[in-house]
């Protein structure tokens, strides 16, 4: 076995040992289990937000862009989605006040059962799809540098991110994404400029790229309608998918929520570069290489042993947290937006607390059982799904804080049709280079301000708000008393009654 292998093992033995520690110490309820007691501080949030972000596409993904056909401006990938989680920051006060537990609770506070079924379904399927992709691609990771065999250690992932996720929630999910953002963005702003000066340092490395293709050192090379669309892309899937919008229900204030965002926007924007620099020493040196091996070979080849761990541990870190996140996504979820809404609305905490874990373990068998399937096609479902979950609710979750005379219709609609025409936009194979999640965002913005007009004019009502008073109210009282929403609620109806 590789020293990396070992290297990588013990990382994980620690994800473990930090999940048993939480369990124990930090998890009382079902609400510490979900939203972390909605008790993140700024830095936990910026942390947790951005490794839940950070996977493998922003990894090995953009240093093989970077060997391919992107270049430098492979750095863009990651970059945009620091620009889109920037937007969200001035999402994040009505996300944080609404006092909501998942996306489709919203939509159904304000359009009703037929959005809120959609909307959970539509998410349910992508972030199932998204764990299997993950526990995948941290496996063929963890395959490459040890040599062992691929079903073996698919298995030994599912276990450890099913294990740390199920243990304690999105409390021990936050403690181990900090410690994976670490190993991202230390361990590879370290590794970087050491596997650089191996590669001969940027003037060697910039001479052999200039001499094949002088166009990949280019900034743009990318090209501006698709940095443009890479940002609106991960603003929109940003402000409506349940892994990255579960952290902000979780922050410990709305001041809070926004700094944690804006933190977590400028760590992305300074990481973004660095694999791909990285890409660049591969496409220097190596010809007609896999260009998703382009930086385990670069790591290997121009780094100490110690070094070249460190980099795929970094990448573990990345692909592990995003499977982790979209665990506990999907578990709230589940819990939430069906076996409580449906199935037992009168559930105790504990059987909350019993059935979120026993989801978690169902989802991680299921993605084990995915990933295990090498002929299916993970990737190509994987951004489908992202645009499918987010090109229709986009304009009802967004517009529905703001625009007072949105009807549940109007709502509805624009999941409706957003849904329908980012799906017939991806099959006809994205026309004029438009991305099929803007494409279908936009026909989500027009259904919704269309149909909500016209059902206004003939007198039909405008759907309740997402956000009432006692929502207000019971988020003051949870910022100002420092204690959980429930309890804020409950303190807010004893005062009502005296």
């Amino acid at each position: 076995m590789h020293a990396t292998f070992y290297i990588i093992i013990a990382y994980m033995a620690v994800m473990i040992a930090i999940a048993l520690y939480v369990s124990f110490r930090k998890v009382k309820s079902s609400e510490d289990f979900h939203l972390a007691g909605r008790s993140l501080g700024p830095l936990m949030m910026a942390g947790t937000l951005a490794a839940a972000e950070i996977g493998g596409g922003s990894t090995i993904g953009v240093a093989a862009r970077a060997y391919g056909d992107w270049g430098l401006s492979a750095g863009w990938y990651v970059v945009c989605a620091g620009i889109g989680i920037f937007l969200v920051s001035f999402v994040a006060p009505f996300l944080r006040r609404s006092m909501a537990t998942t996306v489709p609770e919203i939509l159904a506070r304000r359009y009703g059962t037929p959005s809120h079924v959609i909307t959970t379904l539509l998410s349910l399927a992508t972030l199932f799809v998204a764990t299997a992709a993950q526990v995948k691609a941290t496996s063929s990771i963890i395959q490459t540098v040890s040599g062992a065999d691929f079903v073996t250690v698919t298995v030994m992932v599912a276990i450890v991110v099913t294990a740390y996720t199920m243990m304690g929630g999105l409390v021990s999910v936050a403690f181990t994404d900090i410690v994976h953002i670490l190993f991202i963005t230390i361990g590879m702003a370290v590794a970087m400029p050491i596997i650089l000066s191996g590669a001969g340092g940027w003037e060697t490395v910039s001479a052999n790229i200039a001499a094949r293709a002088p166009q990949k050192l280019g900034l743009t090379l990318v090209g501006w309608k698709t940095i443009i669309g890479l940002i609106l892309m991960y603003f929109m899937t940003f402000s409506t998918g349940q892994e990255a919008v579960q952290r902000y229900f979780a922050a410990r204030d709305i001041k809070t929520a926004r700094l944690g965002s804006f933190l977590c926007s400028v760590l992305m924007a300074c990481y973004g570069f660095i694999p791909a620099i990285i890409g660049l020493c591969a496409l220097a040196h190596f010809d007609g290489i896999n260009p998703n091996q382009a930086m385990p070979m670069a790591a290997m080849k121009f780094a100490p042993m110690l070094i070249a761990g460190l980099v795929m541990a970094s990448v573990v870190a990345a692909t592990m947290s995003s499977a982790s996140g979209n665990l506990i996504g999907s578990c709230t979820l589940f819990t939430k937006d069906i076996y409580q809404k449906y199935i037992n609305p009168n559930a105790t905490d504990r059987q909350i607390m019993l059935v979120s874990k026993g989801i978690i373990v169902l989802m991680g068998i299921a993605s084990l059982w995915i990933a295990l399937d090498e002929s299916i096609g993970i990737i190509p479902l994987l951004v489908f799904g992202f645009t499918m979950r987010s090109a229709g609710p986009f304009a009802a979750f967004l517009f529905g804080f703001i625009h007072r005379n949105a009807t549940k219709n109007g709502g509805l609609a624009a999941i409706v049709f957003g849904s329908l025409a980012a799906g017939w936009w991806q099959y006809m194979k994205e026309p004029y280079g438009i991305m099929s999640l803007v494409f279908g965002a936009a026909v989500s913005t027009i259904a919704f301000f269309a149909v909500s007009k016209i059902e206004r004019g003939m007198g039909v009502p405008a759907a309740p708000p997402a956000i009432t008073e006692a929502h207000v109210e019971a988020n003051r009282l949870s910022e100002l008393r420092g204690v959980s929403a429930a309890q804020a609620e409950e303190a807010r109806q004893s005062e009502e009654r005296n």
